[in-house]
């Protein structure tokens, strides 16, 4: 049943910044006292504020469980709101800045591990001379959790892809490429400098990947199903890049990486990893540029924005 109040809005019932920032401590802390803390109040002000959002809403925000103080599900969906708002507060605070005193801020970007080599690197570093007042901060992870810290305000742009069962009409997506994959061993590796590799050459080493469901994986299996082979054999099943890396320099494993990736780190003599002579026909699906639809882009961002369209635009042209 709909709580009759809730026609009217918040703001009319007396909701203030004091609440959402609360409402979204609260949730980062989980903890009352560490809430107050961080904002700088007693613990009682920060009771009271919690009641008060209650009694503004009409509804409970928080509970007495076994593990002390927990959010309702009103409170998460609350705290949610109040998280964006304050981050649309503090992009608006930039974007003052920004007119005011010129171009400076901070730009929040996540990429996925090819398009952070091939693409974010080197726009971050022309952004630098372009906008040396700007702060970038760059993350490198899995589209699912970059979408989702997309989503909650804390990306400005990802270059990434739309994670299967995950809301497309809430981004802007504009496809970039595909990611070809290549295979990397060690360079002592039995394969390292066989010519006209098979398949079942491949099939007698142990491979390191993702779990299923990571693009990565999906594509792998996906071949290698198209070729009729069963999936191949894996002992370590690792998202890490880092974890792959070392994996790869200390056994006979076999690894699928990107090319940009394999490019950057099994591409020269003097590496200790090298790429087999062999092409499976492995692509991942295509990355894109996702923006958020709700909410204004941060003056900052839309500059660096600017460059990576503008780099990307003289590579095709390449």
């Amino acid at each position: 049943m709909t709580n009759p109040n809730l026609h009217n809005t918040l703001m009319s019932r007396g909701l203030k910044l004091s609440h959402l920032r609360m409402m979204s401590a609260f949730a980062d802390t989980a903890h009352i006292g560490q809430a107050a803390h961080a904002l700088g109040i007693t613990q009682p002000a920060a009771s009271r504020l919690l009641a008060e959002v209650e009694k503004i809403c009409g509804y409970a925000v928080h509970i007495r469980s076994g593990r002390g103080v927990e959010l309702t599900e009103v409170g998460h969906a609350l705290a949610a709101r109040a998280a964006r708002v304050l981050m649309e507060l503090r992009d608006t605070a930039h974007e003052v800045d920004a007119f005011g005193k010129g171009s400076f801020g901070q730009v929040a970007i996540g990429a996925v591990t090819a398009p952070a080599l091939d693409i974010v690197l080197p726009a971050v570093r022309e952004a630098r001379f372009a906008y040396p007042n700007i702060q970038i901060d760059v993350a490198v992870a899995p589209s699912d959790f970059l979408f989702g810290q997309l989503l909650d305000g804390k990306m400005d742009f990802i270059i990434a892809r739309i994670p299967a069962g995950a809301d497309a009409s809430a981004v802007a997506a504009q496809e970039v490429a595909s990611e070809p994959v290549e295979l990397v061993v060690r360079r002592s590796h039995p394969l390292a400098q066989k010519p006209n590799l098979t398949m079942d050459d491949l099939t007698e080493f142990d491979w390191v990947l993702p779990s299923r469901g990571i693009p990565l994986a999906d594509a792998v299996f996906a071949r290698f199903a198209q070729l009729g082979y069963p999936p191949p054999s894996q002992r370590l099943t690792t998202s890490s890049f880092l974890l792959t890396l070392a994996l790869l320099q200390q056994s006979n494993a076999i690894a699928p990486l990107s090319s940009a990736v394999a490019a950057q780190f099994a591409g020269d003599g003097d590496s200790a990893l090298v790429r087999l002579k062999t092409d499976l026909g492995i692509a991942v699906l295509p990355f894109s540029i996702l923006t958020r639809r709700e909410g204004a882009m941060p003056f900052a961002a839309r500059n660096v924005l600017d460059i990576v369209h503008g780099f990307l635009a003289r590579e095709n042209s390449a």
